[in-house]
């Protein structure tokens, strides 16, 4: 098995095994419909053996940043139905990530008048607001009657993002946002089903899963953990704990027969990540940096030594919109511009050079 072969996650099917992991942008419009300039970014890149959409709200409260897209509205389904037809015409695989921020928003960014998490917390820090950097707020926890109503909201955010052309869909489960929040016992001070015990708190994250695929098939859903990246508000320093409690989610994954699951952490062979990848019996999608580069020679041997069946890579995909070829041949590979990663022009978003253009300019 090499980083180049095809594969068959459930119902999707990769030309390739680099994943282009899911990347805020913020270039969508003021109302969260995705724009001209985000398909021809995606159709760029739809080289890459599978697409991952960034950050899609599935509610309105689940906002977390300006320029963020959701798939709420029928304007959303549209904007995102000429995306994935660009991707699909280039021959590619997308799917949408959705992600519900959780406590990490503010009304300001969202137009609601409450942020929701699992406990009445702040989540630490400030957030960039219309109006500049403003406190994070005290969350909402959510009841038990609410619960319900916000894995509905995922399930029918999957739905749309199906009518809107997408291949699947991966949950967020991730990166300090609401699954996520529910997951660390930093985050999740419940004391009722939902709370306490590494069993209880990865409940939430096995009813949203499940509901969603209820929704849109296993074959077409997965979803992305980033265990013990110890992410401030959000720690998961207990190596006992963070080991349960990620079982716990892994095992009633399992019998869904997911298509994938993405693992963001440090280490993809540590024995957390393998133990994930073993109790959930689902294909396995790594991803070993967040603001580090992804190298060509580690993602070959992760997928040549069988410790995953794909690689996510992040900053290098926004640099080389044919990255896969250019991986492929050892060529050279255009530098990422940060200062461009967040915005809403098409500068350091659509204009990076493909390897034939590079050549042609050379």
């Amino acid at each position: 098995m090499t980083l180049y072969e095809s594969a068959v996650f459930g119902a999707l099917q990769l030309s390739n095994r680099v994943v282009m992991a899911p990347l805020t942008r913020t270039r969508a419009d003021n109302d969260g419909v995705p724009t001209t300039t985000m398909a021809e970014y995606y159709r760029q890149r739809a080289g890459q053996g599978l697409i991952v959409s960034e950050g899609t709200w599935p509610a309105f409260e689940g906002k977390s940043y300006p320029g963020q897209p959701g798939i709420v509205t029928e304007a959303q389904i549209e904007g995102w139905r000429v995306v994935t037809d660009a991707v699909h015409e280039a021959g590619g695989t997308i799917v949408m990530q959705l992600m519900h921020g959780g406590r990490v928003s503010h009304p300001a960014i969202s137009g609601e008048p409450r942020v929701v998490a699992p406990s009445a917390l702040a989540a630490p820090g400030q957030t960039h607001t219309a109006e500049g950097k403003v406190d994070m707020p005290v969350a909402h926890a959510l009841t038990l009657d609410e619960i319900p109503e916000v894995v509905e909201q995922f399930a029918q955010a999957a739905r749309n993002a199906i009518a809107a052309g997408f291949d699947g869909v991966e949950v967020h489960g991730a990166n300090s946002y609401l699954v996520h929040e529910f997951l660390s016992p930093e985050s999740n001070v419940r004391d009722d089903v939902y709370g306490g015990s590494p069993q209880n708190r990865a409940r939430f994250a096995i009813e949203v899963t499940t509901a969603v695929a209820a929704a849109v098939g296993a074959e077409r859903t997965g979803i992305r953990f980033s265990p013990q990246h110890e992410i401030p508000g959000v720690r998961e320093s207990d190596d006992a704990d963070a080991y349960a409690t990620y079982t716990a989610v892994a095992e009633g994954l399992a019998p869904l027969g997911l298509a994938f699951v993405d693992v963001l952490h440090v280490d993809p062979k540590s024995d957390l990540v393998q133990q994930i990848r073993r109790v959930s019996g689902a294909p396995l999608i790594v991803n070993n940096g967040f603001s580090v580069a992804t190298l060509r020679e580690e993602s070959e041997a992760l997928v040549s030594e069988g410790w995953a069946e794909a690689v996510a890579v992040g900053r290098p995909v926004i640099a080389n919109p044919d990255l896969v070829e250019r991986w492929r041949n050892e060529a050279e590979l255009n530098e990422p511009r940060p200062q461009f990663f967040y915005g809403s022009t098409a500068e350091g978003y659509t204009d990076y050079p493909s390897l034939e253009a590079a050549r042609t300019q050379g």
